[in-house]
C-alpha cells in the first residue's frame, strides 16, 4: 500500500477527530485556521485529506462516505487533487531538493489565494511539516493568517516539534494520538495482516506510529532484511554498518528512535554510566545537525558488541 497522505481513501484509527472536526464545519464553527499535532506517521495529512474532501464533495456525485469514513476514488475533487490541479486545494511542504519550506513557496501561495474563486467552495491550504518554515517564510505567512480572505482555510500539520510561538498563537491546536491498542489495529488493517508475521516483539517500540512502523517493514523488504528473525543490537549494527541512514532521512529518524529505546528499555543497567552521556550526545547531534558517522560507530563499539 502506498501511504502518501493524498492517495489514502480510507481512514483508519482517527474517526472521533474527524468527527469533530465535520460537526465543528456543520455548525459553521470549524475555525479558518487549524493546527493538527502529533508524532509522524500517525496520520495527521490524511485526517486533514479526508476532510477536505467531506466539505468539498458534499454536492457532487461520489461524495464523501462518513458511514466508513472512505473517500470514493471516482469523486471529481478527489481526482483533482490526485492530479494536482484542485482550484480550491493549495499544497505545500517541503520540496525534495529543499530544506526548508522557502518564501519563494509561501509567496506563490498568496497570490493564488488572493486571486478570485472559480467556484462558491471553501477552499483550502494545508501546509505540512510546518517545522521547516523558515523565519521569513513565517513572516510572510503571519499577515494571511490573521486576516483570512472569505472561506479560505488553513491547516497546518506538525511532529510536535519546536515551531515558531506566532504561528502557533494564531491557530487552534487538534493534539492527534492514538494509544498502543489503536496504533496496532491501524497497522494491522493497514498491513492486511498481523504486524507480527513481518517483525518481532524485540523491535517493537511502542512509542512508533504505524506509519513508521509500516515503512521500516517496507523497508526492510526491500533492503533483505528479516525483521522477524532478528534481534535489536544485530538491527543497529546491520543499520551503522552500511550506512543505510546517509541516504535515507526516515532511517536515520527510526535508527535515533531505536538508540533511545535501546538505552532506556533494552539497556543493562550495570552500564547504566553511559545511558546519559550517550544520549545526550545524540541530542546534540541532532539539535545541531551535525555529523553522525562517529557518534554511531562509537555506540555500536562500545554498547552493541559486547
Amino acid at each position: 500500500m502506498d501511504l502518501k497522505p493524498a492517495n489514502q481513501t480510507d481512514l483508519f484509527g482517527l474517526h472521533r477527530y474527524l468527527d469533530e472536526l465535520i460537526d465543528l464545519y456543520n455548525k459553521k464553527k470549524l475555525p479558518n485556521k487549524i493546527l493538527l499535532s502529533g508524532q509522524k506517521g500517525i496520520g495527521k495529512s490524511t485526517l486533514a485529506y479526508h476532510l477536505i474532501n467531506y466539505v468539498l464533495s458534499q454536492s457532487e456525485d461520489f461524495s464523501y462516505d462518513i458511514n466508513s469514513y472512505k473517500i470514493n476514488k471516482e469523486n471529481k475533487d478527489y481526482k483533482l487533487i490526485q492530479n494536482g490541479s484542485n482550484p480550491n486545494f493549495n499544497p505545500i511542504d517541503v520540496l525534495p531538493e529543499k530544506k526548508t519550506i522557502d518564501i519563494d513557496q509561501i509567496r506563490n501561495l498568496i497570490k493564488k489565494i488572493n486571486k478570485s474563486s472559480f467556484n462558491n467552495k471553501p477552499r483550502f491550504v494545508l501546509i505540512d511539516n510546518i517545522e521547516y518554515l523558515n523565519i521569513n517564510s513565517v513572516n510572510a505567512l503571519l499577515k494571511n493568517l490573521e486576516e483570512p480572505n472569505n472561506n479560505i482555510f488553513f491547516i497546518l500539520i506538525s511532529t510536535q516539534k519546536k515551531i515558531f510561538p506566532t504561528l502557533k498563537s494564531r491557530c487552534l491546536q487538534f493534539k492527534i494520538s492514538l494509544n498502543n491498542l489503536e496504533s496496532f489495529n491501524v497497522l494491522n488493517k493497514i498491513l492486511e495482516n498481523n504486524v507480527y508475521e513481518y517483525i518481532n516483539k524485540d523491535l517493537i517500540n511502542y512509542y512508533f506510529t504505524p506509519g513508521n512502523i509500516y515503512k521500516l517493514i517496507k523497508f526492510s523488504i526491500s533492503s533483505d532484511i528479516n525483521l522477524k528473525k532478528i534481534s535489536l543490537k544485530d538491527f543497529l549494527k546491520i543499520m551503522i554498518q552500511k550506512n543505510f541512514y546517509k541516504d535515507n532521512q526516515l532511517i536515520k529518524y527510526i535508527i535515533y528512535e531505536y538508540f533511545e529505546f535501546f538505552l532506556t528499555y533494552k539497556f543493562s543497567l550495570k552500564n547504566f554510566r553511559y545511558h546519559k552521556y550517550f544520549t545526550n550526545k545524540m541530542n546534540y547531534i541532532k539539535k545541531f545537525n551535525l555529523d553522525e558517522e562517529t557518534f554511531f560507530i562509537e555506540f555500536e563499539n562500545t554498547l552493541l558488541n559486547g
